[in-house]
Formats: C-alpha cells, sequence, structure tokens
C-alpha cells in the first residue's frame, strides 16, 4: 500500500483558485495510472482532499514497492499545464508492506499514513517505508498529548527560573522563565520532551499564558520581598503560535494588569524564525507591544533565518547569542569572531546582549573581554524553583 499526499497542495488552491485545483487533482491522478501494472491488477484510489492510495498487488519485495515510488516522484516532475498556468507539484509517500500480519485493511492504511507523516517531516518528495517503531513512536505521541492536555488541568506544570547575570557588577538583573512538567508517573520532564507536541497540537498557546501569568506574579512577589531588586526582570518565551494570535497583546497586557507587573519588568523572547515566518505581522504585534513598555529579544541569535536587513525594521531591546557559539568561544577562534560580531552588531544597533549557555570561567572570561553586557548558563546556576531562586536572589553577587 502506497499511501500519497501531494506536497503544497494548499498554495494552489489558495492563490490559483479550487478549479485550477480540482484540474491539479484530474491531471496527477492519470499520470499515477499511468504507473500502474494493468496485468498485475493495481488500484490507484483517491481517499479525499489531495490524498491518494494505490495497492500493489503481487510484489516479490520492499524493492519493487520503493521502485514504484521513484517512478511515482519521476512522473510527477514535468509541469502540469492547467487553464494556462503552469503548474509543478511532488508527492510524500508512505509506504505499508502486506507482510506484518494484517486482519483489516484499515491497519494498512493507518501503517501507511504513519509513514506518510514520517517521510513529510524529512522534507518533500520523499518515500519512507514503514516499520513497528514508527507505530511505537505514534502511540507514545498520543499517550503524550493526552497527558498533556490532563497536566493543565491537573496543574502538573511547574516553572523554573534561570538567573541572568551582568558581567560587570556579578549581580542577577533578571530570571528566565522555563517550563517544566512534574508527571506523575516519569517524574520531571524536560521541554524538550514535549513543546514540539504542545506546539503540533495548539496546546503551546494556553501553556504559555499559564507561565507568563505564574512568572509575572512570582517576579511581582519578588520584587516586593527584595526591594533593593526593584529592577528586576522577568524574560518568558513568546511562541510562534502566541504571535499569531490576533488578541496576544490584549491578553499579555492583561495579566500585568492581573498580577501589577510593571511592563517594563517583562521581556519577551521571540525566536528569529518565528518572525520570519510573517514578518509583516509580527512587527506590527512587536510594535504594539513595546509601545506597552515591554522589552523584547531575539532568542538563540544566529541559529535562525539571521536576516539582518530586517533586523532594524523590529523593535528589538536585546540579542540572546545562541549557546552553540558560546561552548566553544574559548578554544574555536571562529566561535569567537562571531561572538565579537554580533556583540559589535549590538552594540552599534543600541542593543543589549546576552550570552547563553556559560557553563566555563574561561567562557566568561572571554565574553567579559568582549564586554558582553549579561550571561546565563549552568557556571552561574542550573533553572531553579520558585524556592530555590529566592535564596539565590538572597546570596549574590556572583563575583
Amino acid at each position: 500500500m502506497l499511501f500519497l499526499d501531494l506536497d503544497r497542495f494548499k498554495i494552489v488552491n489558495d492563490s490559483l483558485g479550487h478549479c485550477v485545483g480540482d484540474r491539479l487533482l484530474i491531471t496527477v491522478a492519470q499520470r499515477l495510472q499511468s504507473c500502474l501494472r494493468s496485468d498485475e491488477g493495481d488500484v490507484v484510489a483517491r481517499l479525499g482532499g489531495d490524498e491518494f492510495t494505490i495497492l500493489l498487488s503481487h510484489i516479490q519485495s520492499v524493492d519493487d514497492a520503493i521502485r514504484a515510488a521513484e517512478q511515482i516522484h519521476q512522473v510527477l516532475k514535468s509541469p502540469f499545464n492547467l487553464n494556462g498556468y503552469q503548474v509543478f507539484t511532488t508527492v510524500s509517500i508512505g509506504i505499508a508492506l502486506g507482510t506484518n500480519g494484517y486482519t483489516q485493511a484499515v491497519d494498512v492504511l493507518r501503517d501507511a499514513d504513519t509513514a506518510l507523516y514520517r517521510a513529510k517531516e524529512q522534507g518533500k518528495s520523499w518515500h519512507i517505508v514503514f516499520d513497528s517503531t514508527m507505530y511505537d513512536r505514534a502511540v507514545a505521541l498520543l499517550h503524550l498529548e493526552t497527558d498533556l492536555r490532563w497536566a493543565l488541568q491537573r496543574q502538573e506544570l511547574r516553572v523554573f527560573y534561570q538567573p541572568i547575570v551582568s558581567l560587570v557588577t556579578g549581580n542577577i538583573t533578571g530570571f528566565e522563565a522555563l517550563v517544566r512538567w512534574q508527571h506523575p508517573q516519569r517524574g520531571l520532564v524536560s521541554p524538550s520532551d514535549f513543546i514540539a507536541i504542545a506546539e503540533e497540537t495548539g496546546l503551546i498557546v494556553p501553556i504559555s499564558q499559564w507561565v507568563l501569568r505564574e512568572s509575572c506574579l512570582q517576579l511581582r512577589q519578588w520584587q516586593l520581598r527584595f526591594p533593593e531588586h526593584k529592577s528586576l526582570s522577568i524574560n518568558v518565551n513568546l511562541s510562534a503560535k502566541q504571535l499569531s494570535q490576533h488578541n496576544v497583546v490584549e491578553q499579555i497586557n492583561q495579566i500585568l494588569q492581573e498580577t501589577n507587573l510593571a511592563p517594563s519588568s517583562l521581556k519577551l523572547e521571540i525566536t528569529e524564525s518565528a518572525i520570519m515566518a510573517s514578518p509583516e505581522k509580527a512587527a506590527s504585534v512587536l510594535q504594539r507591544l513595546k509601545a506597552l513598555g515591554i522589552q523584547l529579544c531575539i532568542d538563540d541569535f544566529g541559529t535562525g533565518y539571521s536576516s539582518l536587513s530586517y533586523l532594524h525594521h523590529f523593535p528589538i531591546d536585546i540579542l540572546k547569542i545562541d549557546r552553540s557559539f558560546i561552548n566553544r568561544i574559548d578554544s574555536d577562534g571562529d566561535q569567537w569572531v562571531i561572538v565579537r560580531a554580533i556583540i559589535t552588531l549590538a552594540s552599534n544597533l543600541g542593543m543589549g546582549v546576552v550570552a547563553e549557555g556559560v557553563e566555563t570561567m574561561d567562557q566568561l572570561i572571554q565574553l567579559r573581554l568582549l564586554e558582553c553586557d549579561k550571561a546565563q548558563g549552568y557556571l552561574f546556576s542550573q533553572p531553579l524553583d520558585s524556592e530555590q531562586a529566592s535564596a539565590l536572589l538572597a546570596s549574590q553577587p556572583f563575583f
């Protein structure tokens, strides 16, 4: 069983209209029919939308199925001439073999669809053969999504805080808020294990709102408890999904009012890829956030699009240098040059700089020589719960 899905079909529909899209589906179906072995009883069917399946009968091995997929890629390479438009399209293909002891046709479709999903993850115009580990992964992800939905209701999420330190005074100037999941069976779960599924399902929006509210509330408590640190700030990540919400500015402003936190105490971290996915919309949202008095940071700077021509269009206050540049700054001359260039760029644009992932004294020394503003990393502290962070505030400076 070959499960096919046209790549970027929605773009054709949105740009050229459904009539052209329908004509494309008909022409694709005709080309797929040319790939069938009529004497072997092969069958092609459209399941719906832009999805097709092909049943290959009497194949000798998986190599036969792969050759069929490669032939399909080949016949779809030439352009489609549709109502005066020239259109190119490719397909992603998932392959399931009938040697896995299936008893129901729906299970074959399920596994071919699972392989199709993995093929799309690898990039466009690709094919992948299903294996049992894909099914296990799909089931595990389904369980994870279900658990994550319950985690919000059961209040299993926790906010941890990693200090951001001035490299001039050694004092803590703020914290970055980092979400963790206190799973009832698995223990403390790292965000790397659940953020991707949260983004895919849209759960990232309520999770991020919760993190923002908890972080602002905690910072306000610290400001009242430690009046000598009244300028303390909190860094909170703003996801791409949040950035695309039409009322994101109103939501953030409401949380600031509810927690009685000054907007200047909040720093929102946005990745380059989130900004560049929709530059005009991002610029509008960021301008409105800036007008509230909120500071804006580009997170993991240097690892995304790095469109320097766009940088001056956005009201960015701080660049956060990704840890991948910092971890070899004391041993790799190229990394040192890159970090120096970012610090110089930020200085010329009137922006601050935070170095992420600082773990050794040698890295700290190099950053101070380069006149980097601030840093965070395990050299100072790992992410801490609120009580541990409070104790750290009371015991600073670091140097």
